[in-house]
């Protein structure tokens, strides 16, 4: 049996809270709640859904933050559920990286509709099996890495660190994300040993890892991978 998808929602409203529980659950979704931005965060790190329902109007920090701060960690599909009609500020959001937003009061028949469609967007982007960019080329299903046409031997844990870099291609990921990601949350702390494998990738994959073109520093922040094309 697969596991059922995993939806989070962020709302402060408890009613709303439980009429989307029964709804979700109703389509045998697991439904996790949190009732502020802090809690949605720390859910969505520790439970790693697979939609997110984000309201904009949290009582410490508002969805534009939440949204933000999300971002910085996961490319899981975020919706925004919002009692406001403020089209520039919906602009804002999707510009931002949201995914969707919906007005309340809306039918739990057209949130379940737009889930769907959240999921299948994601489970077409988990699906990708090969990657190219900048003469690198990964096979995701025969785990065979190539870069400028020569077969590069990775350890369990360069490829586990190239695949998180992959799976956020194009974006920039944070010192902390990507250890939370590959060596756990006890490791946040730990910015030099991630260096250390971010230059044994560099020696192995960049035609001129002096220069690098592929893994890309975002000083003070963390690093990108080119996109593919």
């Amino acid at each position: 049996m697969t596991t059922p998808p995993t939806i989070l929602v962020i709302d402060d409203e408890a009613p709303l809270r439980r009429l989307v529980r029964i709804s979700l659950e109703a389509h045998a979704w697991q439904v996790v709640e949190a009732e502020d931005g802090r809690s949605g965060l720390v859910a969505a790190a520790m439970e790693r859904p697979d939609v997110i329902l984000l309201d904009i109007g949290l009582p410490d920090l508002t969805g534009f933050e939440v949204l933000l701060r999300l971002r910085e960690f996961t490319a899981t599909p975020v919706i925004i559920i919002s009692a406001r009609g403020d089209e520039e500020a919906k602009i804002k959001l999707l510009d931002s990286g949201a995914d969707d937003y919906m007005m309340k009061p809306f039918s739990t028949s057209e949130l379940c509709a737009r889930i769907r469609v959240a999921l299948r967007h994601s489970t077409t982007a988990a699906t990708t099996t090969v990657y190219e960019a900048d003469g690198l080329r990964i096979d995701l299903t025969a785990r065979d890495v190539t870069a400028h046409g020569r077969s590069v031997a990775l350890t369990s844990t360069e490829y586990q660190l190239l695949l998180a870099f992959v799976k956020h291609a194009g974006k920039t990921i944070t010192h902390t994300q990507l250890l939370r990601d590959v060596w756990g949350p006890g490791s946040i702390n730990e910015l030099q040993y991630l260096r250390v494998f971010v230059n044994q990738l560099r020696k192995k994959l960049e035609a001129d890892p002096s220069t690098p073109s592929l893994i890309v520093t975002v000083p003070g922040v963390g690093y990108r991978l080119t996109s593919s094309h």
